[in-house]
């Protein structure tokens, strides 16, 4: 089925009778635009190339403007590389050709085969002796994009976003090149890129909550991963000590302009390590990245300016708890006050469940007083035992873990630690958690018993990173949602669009 305008099927059939084919196969390109304009821009006006490589080029693009001057037509045309200009003459290239695409429409792509030539007013050309449609559109084409704004628009309609928005199009390519120099960065540094199961017989690994398929052949219930943690630090007990995957997890929860249920993260291991180790390899890391995609280190975010020169802030929770609500540390060790000091300032709300350990105090005041006023990068440091199921206990505190967290501009970005290797100790914390899942909360991690078998086996002192990589395409090309650096993001079907 389709919904095409008789309109625009008349002219696809129009062709046909002609015998055009309008969406032939074959025709390769030697050029890019762009590599024209690096051959050929410092050319004079009125030159010819008539000899060498400019003597015959072929090149290929969507039509984007069409100018008739008499037996002579002007094209711009456009490719992965930007545009260049065509001009075909009606006794060059025949009449035929000549009348086809005197009535090519705005989208149009075409292939030309001729000489590059500049114009007397400096216009970089290629004179065609040769061009044939390469593909007919049957959807008019968006004259008017440039002005819409609407992200769920432009998201739902990306191919259309990527062609018609140069903006979106960078996005993209800055996309790339961080995932790219994240690769770089990590096998510069002796790590092994591995792939992990997206289907689980558990979700583990992090504390959210999973979507649920069934597989029919085994007759059991999967989930699609929330993260690859326990999978990656078994490959560190196996020997590759260290290791990473730039991986898609799923989460169930809410969408927000931070939020998508399928996302990108970054995940990676290395044994021999301490979470203080990789706050340095963090500052390494995001500081030459924001510098070689930005050619800066200070670049803007909405109406902040965002300063990853090193080395970032390092402060312990309750001390940034502390600084923005002015209770003292003490009193960020007593439950009773820190609820006392919440009813005082915040009226209650239908249904709120107020947190019941220290840590979960400390998390709660954490993001209603402080995440929102960093702006910088700082590494939030001494995280309450409570709140970190997965880390190593600190031996300088015991009620503390060897854990950080990297805040910048409003928002966790990087969460890191040191690994817990004891396998008694985390089969307890594995039981607390199912305690925990037992009473009702459907975040809380079920037990693992493979994983705690796997650490059975010893797994030596390790530190294990995860970023958000679409929050980090968010800060560094500037974009205000998270549908804006993900090509496909998860929206709700389009009224009475067929989802058969």
């Amino acid at each position: 089925m389709h919904s095409f305008d008789e309109e625009w099927l008349a002219k696809l059939s129009a062709l046909r009778q002609r015998g055009i084919e309008p969406y032939p196969t074959g025709l390769r390109v030697s050029h890019t635009a762009g590599e024209l304009r690096s051959l050929f821009g410092a050319v004079p006006p009125d030159h010819r190339e008539t000899e060498g490589e400019g003597a015959d080029v072929k090149v290929g693009g969507r039509v984007l403007f069409r100018n008739r001057m008499g037996k002579a037509l002007f094209l711009r045309i456009q490719d992965r590389s930007g545009g260049i200009q065509v001009y075909l003459r009606r006794e060059e290239v025949g009449d035929d050709t000549f009348a086809l695409f005197n009535g090519l429409d705005i989208g149009d792509f075409v292939w030309v085969r001729g000489f590059v030539m500049k114009t007397r007013t400096g216009e970089l050309t290629v004179q065609a002796r040769e061009a044939v449609l390469a593909s007919k559109i049957l959807t008019p084409f968006p004259d008017r994009w440039h002005g819409v704004h609407d992200i769920e628009l432009r998201s739902r309609r990306r191919y259309v976003d990527l062609f018609m928005s140069e903006e979106t199009k960078k996005t993209f390519l800055a996309r790339s090149d961080i995932v790219r120099y994240l690769r770089e960065f990590l096998h510069a540094r002796d790590f092994v890129e591995v792939e992990t199961p997206m289907l689980q017989v558990l979700a583990g690994g992090a504390v959210a909550r999973p979507f649920v398929t069934h597989h029919n052949a085994l007759d059991i219930d999967l989930f699609l991963r929330i993260a690859p943690e326990l999978y990656l630090k078994r490959l560190v007990v196996g020997g590759i000590e260290r290791v990473f995957e730039i991986n898609r997890s799923f989460r169930n929860e809410g969408i927000s302009v931070r939020h998508n249920p399928e996302f990108t993260m970054l995940e990676l291991y290395q044994a021999w390590a301490t979470h203080e180790d990789f706050m340095t390899l963090t500052e390494e890391m995001l500081g030459g990245l924001v510098e070689r995609v930005c050619g800066t280190r200070q670049i803007p975010y909405g109406a902040r300016t965002v300063d990853f020169t090193t080395p970032f802030r390092r402060a312990a929770m309750d001390e940034l708890v502390a600084e923005a609500t002015g209770l003292s540390r003490d009193a960020l060790q007593d439950i009773a006050a820190m609820k006392s000091f919440w009813r005082k300032n915040h009226s209650a709300e239908a249904g709120e469940v107020l947190p019941s350990s220290r840590g979960g105090w400390w998390e709660w005041l954490f993001d209603a007083y402080v995440e929102e006023g960093i702006t910088d990068p700082v590494f939030v440091t001494g995280f309450p035992l409570e709140i970190s199921p997965l880390s190593r206990r600190s031996d300088a505190d015991p009620t503390r873990v060897d854990r950080f967290e990297l805040v910048v501009c409003g928002w966790e970005l990087v969460n890191a630690f040191s690994e817990l290797a004891d396998p008694v100790e985390q089969a307890d914390r594995f039981v607390e958690q199912a305690r925990e899942r037992a009473a009702g909360d459907p975040e809380s991690m079920p037990f693992d018993h493979d994983y705690i078998r796997a650490l059975g086996y010893g797994m030596p002192p390790t530190a294990g990173f995860g970023m958000g990589i679409d929050r980090l395409c968010m800060l560094v090309t500037n974009k205000p949602s998270i549908r804006e650096v993900i090509l496909f993001p998860t929206l709700r079907p389009e009224q009475g669009a067929e989802t058969s």
